[in-house]
């Protein structure tokens, strides 16, 4: 133990760490943390969707009339008839003093709208090159949000992607129950779009009685309670903010009741529009509303300042968890419908599993016999740092709860092809250099130095590709490049410290006389 160094000490480590957290993901054992199977293997659901982008259109027209509302008022400018139609948001000063004012407001905050002016009325639209990269971001956030969801909601590694002009590809393994597949159809259909909105006090006696045409001629809407179809509400529809100024939702309890409620916090500027509008409106009702269903709509009794609300409506626990996983990953911009949806089977999975396996293990053994045969026990020191970094790979993608896909098999069938190149090129650097008469030590020394540039250089640019795999590619070639990263990392810990560490160790027990019983060649010329 006397010659026992850093590299084998560090190389040892490495061996216990893989085989202890390798054992959950090799056993399935229930305890501890484990790979996750990808779709490919185990089954799942995949959907294909649509996105309605001209919903985001109509959204983005709303929200423009929400903030031209809001600077109005801040500014003091008097208007009237402030609405939204068919695209249009149209307002009407009271003041031919404010006409300059409102001229330079406009250029200032809302630029690349189209505005029409005829006297002290003006008229905003999008204009068609707005309206398409609104269609086109509205598709893009629905990628980001609906893989936001799917990650918050527990579920590893789904492949959500674009495909197409208009569609969304997702893939999310291990859903077997009709119960978890309704459950995440829900969570990615669900819109989230939050909305705060006034009551329209001076009519919402009659909405009972009043038709929707009747109310959109006053700028109004109607909408119905969460728990009570009959109930209705007349709002403006011009919301006073919505869930684009939410930075956080969570679930808490009724103090009273212990019923799930979800908690609610704003940006900076919502919090000011927020606090703004309820210290204006003491007295007043204001509705939260929550995908076109008013949740509640109480008595604003003071203003409301830190940007915080609650959302009430009867939810179950779990109901209560997907809508705030919802609210904090973003609202869809636009609403998105399933064009396709089938369940994967797991046998494609079991066939695959049984294949790949077949194919790492009849390759893994042929590798470990020609690396004996051929270079004797230098072989057999290469062939024990290949079995480590087999052991790195899966211990480290079992920490990380990694997914494992068919693709990211073949990486591992790659590495092991990687991690023994390493060694085949020391060895033979070492070859060399005891042919040409140095010491055993020496060469072994010289050995290493002269093979490592070229491994790290090998490495390195194999490294790079990967990790730009793994930054724009999507479900399966992330799980490639991902066993390819994890499996060259592990290759230079154990192909090149580990087994540079063990000749170190047993460098006295080296024989010169028996050269070819350690590197496979004559003792000619050694020292």
């Amino acid at each position: 133990m006397a010659n026992l160094n850093y590299r084998v000490v560090i190389f040892l480590f490495a061996l216990i760490f893989g085989v202890v957290f390798s054992i959950p993901s090799l056993t399935q054992s229930e305890e501890g943390k484990k790979i996750t199977l990808g779709l490919d293997l185990q089954g799942g659901l995949h959907m294909l969707l649509s996105v309605k982008s001209e919903v985001a259109v109509e959204s983005k027209v709303k929200s423009i009339g929400t903030s031209i509302k809001y600077n109005l008022e801040d500014n003091e400018i008097i208007f009237d008839e402030l609405k939204v139609d068919n695209g249009v948001v149209s307002f009407e000063l009271l003041d031919n003093e404010d006409l300059a004012k409102v001229t330079k407001l406009l250029a200032e905050e809302f630029k690349g709208i189209s505005v029409k002016q005829d006297g002290l009325n003006f008229e905003l639209s999008l204009s068609p090159l707005l309206v398409e990269e609104t269609k086109q971001n509205a598709i893009n956030q629905a990628v980001d949000t609906i893989r936001n969801r799917l990650n918050m909601f527990g579920l590893a590694e789904p492949t959500v992607a674009k495909q197409g002009l208009d569609k969304i590809l997702v893939e999310v393994p291990g859903i077997k129950s009709q119960e978890d597949e309704q459950r995440v159809r829900e969570l990615i259909a669900k819109a989230a779009h939050l909305q705060m909105m006034a009551v329209d006090e001076g009519r919402a006696a009659r909405v009972d009685a009043m038709s929707e045409e009747e109310a959109e001629q006053y700028g109004d809407v109607i909408l119905r309670d969460v728990n009570d179809e009959n109930i209705k509400y007349l709002l403006y529809s011009i919301p006073i903010l919505d869930g684009s100024m939410l930075v956080d939702a969570k679930v808490g309890y009724d103090q009273q009741n212990n019923q799930p409620l979800i908690n609610f916090k704003l940006n900076g500027q919502g919090a000011k529009i927020f606090g703004d509008f309820s210290g204006k409106s003491v007295g007043k009702r204001m509705a939260v509303v929550l995908d076109g269903k008013v949740y509640s709509a109480p008595v604003i009794r003071e203003r409301i300042g830190g940007g915080s609300g609650q959302i009430s409506g009867n939810f179950t626990p779990q109901e209560a968890h997907d809508v705030a996983i919802a609210l904090r990953s973003g609202a869809l911009l636009a609403p998105v419908q399933v064009e396709e949806k089938r369940s994967v089977g797991p046998s494609l999975g079991a066939d695959s599993i049984k294949a790949s396996s077949i194919a790492l293990a009849v390759g893994f053994l042929m590798v470990i016999i020609f690396m004996f045969l051929y270079y004797g026990m230098a072989g057999a020191i290469s062939n024990v740092a290949l079995v480590a970094n087999l052991f790195l790979i899966l211990a480290i993608m079992s920490l990380f709860e990694a997914t494992l896909t068919l693709p990211g098999m073949a990486g591992i069938v790659l590495t092991v092809g990687m991690a023994v190149d390493a060694n085949v090129i020391i060895n033979e650097r070492i070859r060399e250099l005891l042919h040409a008469g140095n010491s055993i030590t020496k060469s072994i020394e010289q050995g290493y130095n002269n093979a490592f540039t070229a491994i790290w250089d090998a490495n390195i640019t194999t490294l790079i590709a990967a990790v730009v795999l793994f930054a724009y590619g999507t479900g399966p070639i992330k799980g490639f490049s991902l066993t390819i990263s994890i499996g060259i990392l592990a290759s230079m810990l154990t192909a090149i410290l580990g087994t540079h560490g063990i000749y170190q160790w047993i460098l006295p027990k080296i024989d010169k006389k028996k050269l070819n019983f350690w590197f496979g060649i004559k003792a000619e010329g050694a020292k």
